[in-house]
């Protein structure tokens, strides 16, 4: 019952009760006061003050009924609000009011706001947490993959400062490496101020349509180069037709198979010439597929679902050769989605790692078709609004 019609009940009550009970008390005391036929009272004092007694009695039975109500209806529930906001006070957000039965009044909208607000604030905190966590391995991670560089940094050129590299060869080869490792911290944090940037929704992404053909013919032909000097093959197929299109930003989307191919040379620990890595094409109706598979070493079932996770990483050993911050496959779900696309991973140890990414292919007959959404042709929509 709403308070509101509980309030209007109460002012009816406070009147015809008193009312009710008052000519039921004067029916019964004019009986017995009464004289049966002469209709004559005998004790006008009697009768009076047992009218009196009756009319207190009734107005404080009427007045104690009332009260229990109203206590039921409006000091209980604010009781057991200010019980609950002094928990959230506490900071203790798991207490929760539950609603009595299916009632639908003030009183249950009132504690279903309060549920929402300790819901929000406990998500909130537990969030709150998550990021302090992540930060706490963020900088973890980048103090490891600075200090390693600039420890290499500082050995080589102790190295030239004091003779050690005595001949110019040998100066050529430290001032190479010092050369490299200062490269490893550019890309660092280059990839951490990237992060930055998409994590806070600031990329200015810059979608054009997209020749799939072409453009990642043209991206092949750039990362084969470099694989070949690691002594790494590419085997690169496309199964789409040749006026294949899709809306995307080059330069991210560069930046994500750049990524993931990177991530694959980190892992595949093969020197010999056998290492290879596979980007398969494939059309599927109304979008692209791009399979990245090597023959690695594989990622553990259990690590599958968080390697998209921030700051993640499957070699918990910080001790491993192997660097990175654990953000890199973060900024390529983070593009992807941004495209409206969708990425996953399987994986076998032992035998490598495929990431499939999926985007949407660019319809010309559909006008205006913006990433991660679905326009439909004119035709379409007359068709809906009727």
């Amino acid at each position: 019952m709403r308070l509101r019609t509980k309030l209007i009940l109460t002012g009816i009550i406070m009147v015809v009760l008193p009312l009710l009970l008052m000519v039921a008390a004067y029916n019964g005391i004019s009986r017995f006061f009464y004289s049966g036929a002469a209709n004559e009272i005998t004790d006008v004092p009697s009768l009076l003050t047992t009218m009196f007694v009756a009319l207190a009695l009734i107005l404080i039975i009427t007045a104690f009924l009332l009260i229990l109500w109203v206590r039921d209806g409006f000091f209980k529930p604010i009781d057991d609000l200010s019980a609950a906001m002094r928990h959230i006070r506490d900071g203790e957000l798991d207490f929760s009011l539950a609603v009595a039965g299916n009632e639908e009044n003030e009183v249950a909208e009132l504690y279903q706001t309060y549920e929402d607000m300790r819901l929000r604030l406990k998500e909130s905190a537990d969030e709150k947490l998550h990021h302090e966590q992540q930060n706490k391995e963020l900088i973890s991670n980048i103090s490891h993959d600075l200090k390693t560089p600039i420890t290499a940094i500082k050995g080589y050129a102790e190295g030239l400062l004091e003779g050690v590299a005595d001949t110019p060869d040998k100066q050529m080869r430290y001032v190479r490496t010092i050369f490299n490792k200062a490269v490893d911290m550019d890309k660092l944090i280059n990839e951490l101020t990237l992060y930055s940037s998409i994590d806070s929704d600031r990329v200015p992404y810059n979608f054009h349509v997209i020749n799939v053909a072409e453009y990642f013919g043209d991206c092949v032909e750039e990362v084969g180069t470099e694989m070949e000097s690691r002594n790494i093959r590419i085997n690169y197929s496309n199964l789409t037709p040749p006026d294949t299109e899709v809306i995307a930003d080059a330069e991210q989307i560069k930046r994500v198979v750049n990524n993931i191919i990177g991530n694959s040379v980190k892992y595949l620990e093969r020197d010999d010439g056998t290492g290879l890595i596979e980007i398969r094409i494939l059309d599927e109706v109304d979008s692209v597929r791009i399979e990245i598979e090597d023959n690695g070493k594989g990622i553990a079932a259990k690590d599958i679902p968080h390697i998209f996770d921030r700051f993640y990483r499957t070699d918990t050993a910080r001790g491993t050769k192997i660097g990175g911050s654990g953000i890199g496959l973060s900024i390529v779900k983070k593009i992807i989605e941004d495209h409206g696309g969708y990425i996953w991973a399987t994986s076998h140890e032992g035998e490598g790692t495929c990431m499939h990414l999926v985007l949407r292919k660019y319809l010309p007959n559909y006008e205006e078709q913006q990433p991660g959404e679905i326009v439909m042709p004119e035709k379409d929509k007359k068709k809906r609004k009727k």
